[in-house]
């Protein structure tokens, strides 16, 4: 195994419950099974996995094996490192098999999968012109940030993009977390009129409680509340209709299959994400969703966030869909 390195400039500071961050550092993480070399991505974001140290630590631990599974266990606690192994391993042995990664994890041919667009949380104008640029493009999902506002600028917000865009374009909105139950429930009752497709963290993470008893005004997702409650503790609290699966924060493309399956086993969606990774990691949770039929809008149009990436965009959002890679493995080895 090697590991090396990697730091991305971000186009923007990226604001997180641990600060303002303006570069996305981890480390590239190659391996060679059974004569098939692959590369991982191991990008830590403290407040979803392990810090940048304890990721490298980790990683270190396991340098000399080639026992991968014992490997993978050894990481367990630190999923970014886990990622950067298990992506790793899953591109050498797609590589080998000479199928794409999603074919490799049992997809179905497909080119594309359908993203959705960022919408912040500006002034009313702002929003609706956002949201025109964005349908424009072709973009069929639209999640509008909401939360950061009083109550009724969010309400009008909302209701202002659905007169704008029309019926045909799915809007979702996303809290981050931001309201007490009493706001949360008073904003899916007025969003109701919106037709959203769901609301996103409405309350604090740890109140899965909280967000069980909202469940029925509209359907709700879970995302922060996954980096502290395991997937099958969300949905055994049947907190969710829909839960936002980062690869990066679960240890893995496998164990975010896993987690989808577990979901929709449930009853419940699954939205694929990221945590503003790199090229690799972003192309793997791009394999993952597509490993399914018909997948919701994944929140994969991220690249724009990055001033620079590892490789060339391997699954790059034209017309509001990522193209899924096609060569063997998770995505093209540039530069040996």
């Amino acid at each position: 195994m090697r590991i090396e390195p990697l730091s991305l400039a971000l186009a923007s500071p990226l604001s997180t419950a641990r600060g303002t961050i303006d570069t996305r550092e981890g480390f590239l993480v190659t391996i060679d099974h059974e004569g098939t070399r692959g590369v991982g991505e191991a990008t830590p974001l403290p407040g979803w996995t392990e810090s940048l140290d304890k990721c490298r630590t980790a990683l270190d631990r396991v340098l000399d094996t080639d026992d991968w599974s014992a490997a993978l266990d050894a990481l367990d606690g630190t999923p970014a490192a886990r990622h950067g192994l298990a992506l790793a391993l899953a591109d050498a042995r797609s590589r080998a098999a000479g199928l794409p990664l999603y074919r490799h994890l049992g997809g179905d041919p497909t080119d594309e999968i359908p993203v959705n667009a960022t919408i912040g949380d500006g002034s009313v104008d702002e929003t609706i012109a956002e949201a025109t640029a964005a349908v424009e493009r072709g973009f069929e999902a639209l999640k509008l940030k909401v939360g950061a506002r009083a109550i009724v600028e969010d309400i009008e917000r909302v209701a202002a993009v659905r007169e704008t865009v029309g019926n045909d374009i799915e809007l979702r909105a996303d809290a981050n977390g931001a309201w007490d139950h009493e706001t949360a429930r008073a904003a899916l009752d007025e969003f109701a009129d919106a037709g959203l497709a769901y609301v996103e963290q409405p309350l604090p993470a740890d109140d899965l409680a909280g967000h069980a008893d909202l469940r029925g005004r509209l359907p709700i997702a879970l995302d922060e509340s996954l980096a502290i409650h395991s997937v099958e503790r969300v949905l055994a609290a049947d907190a969710a209709d829909v839960i936002i699966v980062k690869p990066m924060a679960l240890g893995g493309p496998n164990r975010a299959r896993a987690a989808t399956l577990a979901a929709r086993e449930a009853g419940c969606e699954a939205v694929l994400t990221t945590t503003i990774d790199g090229a690799l990691a972003r192309a793997g949770a791009v394999h993952v969703a597509a490993s399914f039929p018909d997948p919701l809008a994944a929140g994969l149009a991220t690249a724009d966030r990055l001033a620079e990436d590892l490789i060339s965009d391997p699954a790059p959002i034209d017309d509001g869909h990522a193209r899924v890679p096609q060569g063997p493995g998770n995505a093209p080895l540039e530069d040996g």
